[in-house]
């Protein structure tokens, strides 16, 4: 089901600090993917698909640029292109379109009505 907030990212400054802070805070698993550039975290149990506990979110940290300069929340689409048409005609702004993310789908983000940075994320089916 689409419109569900399924990820989210936190931006950092230095990455080995970021992953200790959350890793020793929390419990946190904190996993580098280098050919991504990107940094993965699990919250709670995982499995081959993901998560496999119910409600339970994961998500990642990225490095704190452009307009990712604070916490992002990630809602699952089933086109990410019609629903920046659709965040647009709502008075939304696309800060970055469509992305490849590997080979698991794409991601966007957008400015809201009220300002706020926020994720599309499609399934690649």
């Amino acid at each position: 089901m689409t419109g569900r907030v399924v990820h989210f990212e936190i931006p950092f400054d230095d990455v080995e600090r970021a992953s200790a802070f959350y890793r020793e805070s929390f419990g946190w698993d904190v996993t580098s993917i280098p050919e991504l550039n990107y940094t993965s975290i699990s919250t709670g149990p995982t499995g081959a698909n993901g998560p496999t506990e119910p409600g339970y979110i994961g998500g990642g940290m990225t490095e704190r640029q452009g307009a990712i300069v604070a916490p992002v929340i990630t809602i699952d689409v089933a086109d990410i292109d019609a629903s920046l048409a659709a965040i647009e005609a709502q008075g939304g702004s696309t800060v970055e379109g469509r992305i490849p993310v590997g080979e698991m789908g794409w991601a966007a983000y957008f400015k809201d009505s009220e300002g706020n940075i926020l994720g599309l994320w499609q399934t690649k089916i």
